[in-house]
């Protein structure tokens, strides 16, 4: 007889224990056996389907990325991005004081409202409470009140890579992956709350990528762990 898998086997083993006897007919054996065959074959169809199921999100993701690529590059995103960090670090670099933790900077092509991760978030979180909420609220009134072209919500964290078990098991994927998140988070409350336009709102989540600041202190670390709302003109196009 071939050697029973391991499902078989721990299905048997349940069924001996069940008839709690020394012995065991061989109808018995067979109806155990027959069910370990009838529930591997569901395991089986359950792998296969979900295999399926995880090609097509990859599939979806790398869809959105390439979209998201193409949408940049359209519309001259890319190409002005940096200058538009490096005005920003300028500006940050030459304020003389310690930035506020909400405060707008004007940059080429609209403004910026550049948010510390205190104001929105606990630290290793996404969610945000209701002080956050009521800022975000607050500037999504004054966004609104102005003629405007796209949203960029763009999370940022420092250097520090996610290291607390708890945090990485909500984000795997460490720094990236969290930045993401927040970014969505403030979206969310930005088109679910405050009512604008989810089509002119993209999210952007660079992790460790996009400092304004060296990460070389206390200091420039809290500079770096931000959500910055990028304004951009109504000229901004669509």
């Amino acid at each position: 007889m071939q050697k029973l898998s391991i499902t078989k086997r721990i299905l048997c083993v349940g069924l001996l224990a069940t008839l709690g006897t020394s012995c065991v007919s061989q109808d018995q054996y067979q109806r155990a056996v027959d069910l370990a065959e009838m529930y591997q074959d569901k395991y089986h169809s359950l792998e296969s389907e979900l295999a399926l199921t995880q090609g097509q999100r990859d599939s979806l993701e790398s869809e959105v990325r390439s979209q998201e690529a193409s949408f940049l590059e359209g519309s001259g995103m890319q190409d002005n991005y940096e200058d538009r960090i490096s005005e920003l670090q300028d500006q940050l670099s030459n304020l003389g004081r310690a930035p506020k933790d909400i405060e707008r900077f004007d940059v080429d092509g609209g403004y910026v409202y550049m948010i510390q991760d205190k104001v929105l978030f606990d630290s290793g979180s996404s969610q945000i409470g209701p002080k956050g909420k009521e800022a975000l609220l607050t500037l999504a009134n004054k966004i609104k009140g102005e003629s405007h072209g796209r949203i960029y919500v763009r999370g940022h964290t420092d250097s520090d890579p996610v290291k607390r078990p708890a945090t990485l098991k909500r984000f795997p994927h460490g720094n990236i992956q969290l930045s993401a998140e927040r970014a969505v988070s403030v979206a969310a409350i930005l088109t679910d709350d405050a009512k604008i336009a989810g089509r002119d709102v993209v999210v952007m989540g660079f992790g460790r990528w996009d400092p304004v600041s060296g990460n070389d202190s206390k200091e420039a670390k809290r500079l770096n762990r931000r959500v910055e709302i990028f304004v951009a003109d109504a000229s901004d196009n669509r």
